[in-house]
């Protein structure tokens, strides 16, 4: 599978380095620091995928949609790791589960939408994405108390129209560069080998908190000391991002 690499300043203290699958046309971009080639979309929105960085600094992402068996356990791990993550959860599950919410608040965790009907988004068309991205932002407010700026969609499903919607309600998109596949529980160990044998700096790992993931847990405490032994560390997406400053220019 090809990425497209792409930085999107927000603010003018953060320049992020940001990817999409090669869904669209775009022309090539360099960033100028590292050289690493990427692709313009014509200042369209674009999805966030992976930071250039000099720091070994990561980001364990969790998605939830459903269940209530394997969060607490995993959140327990975290805590005793000492490690910081961005949970993303739909808002429907979080309705129900308001106190796995405050738990995952209560231990230092960003929290991120997952939208609120668990269905691929590049099936619908715009305005019942606008609807649901709305739905689990009013939702997520509610039972947070706090206001979510990460989407991540259902399934990882997203195209340009995902893309523009999200845009317009002031969501940035967050894809992942290493998937654990903890979700097909392929074993400890393969869950293991997929993220520290690809792991370099920058890297969004993918990982999963529902109770289909069932290996998750118990894949973590290796995981995690694994990778401090190579000497990374562990962020939020918020503070992954906040520490990447790059310019870009357009490459005919």
């Amino acid at each position: 599978m090809n990425f497209i690499w792409v930085w999107n300043a927000k603010t003018l203290k953060r320049y992020m380095i940001i990817a999409i699958a090669a869904f669209f046309t775009a022309g090539i971009l360099y960033v100028e620091r590292s050289q690493i080639p990427v692709f313009s979309t014509d200042d369209k929105p674009v999805a966030i995928y992976k930071v250039d960085s000099d720091e070994k600094k990561i980001a364990l992402t969790f998605n939830i949609s459903w269940g209530e068996e394997r969060a607490i356990p995993i959140l327990d791990t975290l805590k005793e790791c000492n490690v910081t993550s961005t949970f993303f959860v739909s808002a429907d599950w979080a309705e129900r589960h308001s106190e796995i919410i405050e738990r995952i608040l209560e231990d230092g965790h960003e929290l991120g939408s997952h939208g609120f009907e668990h269905d691929h988004y590049t099936k619908w068309d715009e305005e019942k994405i606008k609807k649901d991205i709305q739905t689990a932002n009013r939702i997520l407010q509610e039972v947070s108390k706090q206001t979510t700026k990460y989407l991540r969609p259902p399934n990882g499903s997203f195209d340009e129209r995902v893309l523009r919607v999200a845009d317009t309600l002031h969501y940035d998109i967050i894809h992942w560069s290493i998937n654990s596949e903890d979700w097909t529980n392929p074993g400890v160990d393969k869950i293991i080998d997929n993220v520290v044998s690809n792991v370099t700096n920058g890297d969004i790992v993918l990982m999963h908190a529902s109770d289909s993931a069932k290996q998750t847990n118990e894949a973590l405490p290796e995981l995690i000391n694994n990778l401090k032994k190579q000497g990374f560390t562990f962020s939020s997406v918020s503070d992954l991002l906040s520490g990447a400053e790059v310019s870009t220019k357009e490459v005919q």
